[in-house]
């Protein structure tokens, strides 16, 4: 095809055609075809001929099939940062969001929730704010479910109440752009243009990335659509961004797509073949989720300011025999970070004394983390080796039973040494308690957890109601109450009961 003839193709696709987003990687591939062809065509026949007598030498100086194994086993993920140039029918300013707020709503699996976080991730760097309110939405995105056929029958319906709103717009606003985006979108493609002409946009599992330019060529009034699947694309780079601030869990996705092509199952036809996200991008991912952990623990009264970080060993040697994956370098820094982001934390660790292999210098080395951690709780143990473990299979039990014993009880006295160190820092405070019960050495005491998780005993008297002054109550399990600590140990406090609160009033006291 001459040049000139693809450039009418593509003119004519992006004003008549449904599926204009495929239009401009068509008028990139006839540029490319026009910057290569010559103004003489060469005869067919002596460019077979000397393709012929070329094919060896050239097959001889080619790649190898290694290039081709090596160039597939690292496919290069588009970075976040990288600018690309807008097509040549959109200026840059566009393609930004301009203050126009989006509606999500997400139907169906887990990786659709998971889509939504990408999908909002990228339309948030471009500009775009999020809004749970339907009536003041300027786009309203559906992310969709083509499991069944009544995971589809649900966003006809709601399609269909969405043309309603759609229609009451005032004219005076800017007008409402509905986007299908997903596996339904993957799915039907030009059924869902064709048949709800309210559609502005339609965006399949692989084309997030493209939604600012959808919507922009959307805001000219066309239908924009791109459904084109990858063999690479898994927004390693792109950051989700959490839709639900009342969420309780998260989810991280380590691979897209799916190979096993069971024969009930659509699948593999709309997220297309199954790749993995690389290592790093996960393991990004992941680190951030826990670095929000920490910050919700340090911020919400209602859960406890503890955290159990198992360290087996204070020995490098040693953790990579258990191949616990980490040194003690990194397991300190990790002890430090979490104390920076969270003051006061409550600390409580594993220990095993005489692990395969363990050398006295060794245990000197876990003696010493005990003592620079300085831990609130510990459970120490001698090691047993078990059978059909690793260590069963590999290594020799090779410490004789006296030296892990021994080494057991050096390691427990350092341990109430330093917990005592730490718990005394408590007395003389109020602390905040949650009632367990009766203490199991005497039925005159209470028992409870402070927001450490140590264990508090007190006194079980009556006291005042800090939300019914005058009233004198004793306190039930389950309620909280103020507690001045008096006394500590290496693993109890103890004190005298104040008055019973609740969550909310005790900030006033502690």
């Amino acid at each position: 095809m001459h040049s000139l003839q693809c450039v009418l193709q593509v003119q004519r696709s992006l004003r008549w055609g449904p599926m204009a987003s495929v239009s401009w990687l068509s008028l990139r591939m006839c540029m490319a075809h026009s910057s290569l062809s010559s103004t003489t065509c060469p005869n067919p026949e002596r460019q077979e001929d000397g393709a012929r007598k070329d094919f060896s030498s050239r097959l001889a100086t080619g790649p190898t099939l290694q290039y081709f194994l090596r160039s597939a086993s690292a496919p290069q993920e588009k970075l976040s940062s990288e600018v690309e140039d807008p097509p040549p029918y959109l200026m840059m300013d566009e393609l930004l969001g301009r203050q126009r707020k989006v509606y999500l709503e997400t139907y169906g699996c887990q990786m659709n929730v998971n889509d939504t976080e990408i999908a909002w991730s990228i339309l948030q760097k471009s500009g775009y704010l999020r809004t749970s309110n339907l009536q003041e939405a300027d786009v309203i995105l559906l992310v969709t479910c083509s499991i069944r056929e009544k995971a589809e029958q649900t966003i006809w319906n709601r399609l269909h109440q969405l043309k309603a709103l759609k229609t009451r717009r005032l004219r005076s606003r800017v007008p409402l752009r509905i986007g299908i985006l997903g596996c339904m979108a993957e799915r039907l493609k030009e059924e869902i243009l064709n048949r709800e002409k309210m559609v502005d946009v339609l965006a399949g599992p692989d084309a997030y990335r493209d939604l600012p330019r959808l919507l922009a060529v959307a805001e000219s009034g066309q239908q924009a659509a791109n459904v084109l699947l990858s063999l690479d694309e898994t927004y390693a780079d792109v950051m989700p961004v959490q839709t639900s601030p009342s969420a309780t869990s998260a989810f991280v996705s380590i691979m897209r797509g799916c190979d096993n092509m069971c024969t009930y199952c659509i699948v593999p036809f709309t997220r297309g073949r199954e790749r993995s996200r690389p290592v790093a991008s996960i393991l990004e991912e992941v680190r951030k989720l826990s670095e929000q952990v920490l910050q919700l623990i340090h911020e919400r009264d209602n859960v406890c300011k503890q955290i159990h970080l198992p360290a087996q060993s204070g020995s490098s040697r040693v953790l990579e025999a258990m191949r616990r994956g980490y040194s003690r370098e990194a397991y300190v820094e990790l002890v430090h970070h979490i104390r920076e982001s969270i003051p006061g934390v409550s600390l409580s660790s594993d220990f095993i004394a005489g692990f395969c292999g363990e050398t006295e210098e060794d245990h000197v080395q876990t003696v010493s983390l005990l003592r620079e951690v300085q831990y609130n709780m510990g459970f120490l143990f001698a090691y047993s080796m078990r059978q059909k473990t690793r260590a069963y299979h590999r290594l020799k039990d090779d410490v004789p039973e006296e030296v892990k014993l021994r080494r057991l009880e050096e390691l427990i006295t350092v341990f109430r040494e330093e917990a005592t160190k730490a718990n005394q820092t408590a007395v003389g405070c109020t602390q905040l308690v949650l009632v367990e019960g009766l203490s199991k050495r005497s039925a005159a005491d209470l028992c409870g957890r402070n927001d450490g998780n140590l264990k508090v005993i007190f006194p079980d008297a009556e006291m005042e109601d800090v939300s019914n002054p005058g009233l004198r109550v004793r306190a039930q399990p389950g309620d909280y109450v103020l507690v001045q600590i008096t006394s500590a140990g290496s693993q109890t406090l103890k004190g005298h009961v104040l008055c019973r609160t609740t969550l909310k009033d005790s900030s006033a006291y502690c």
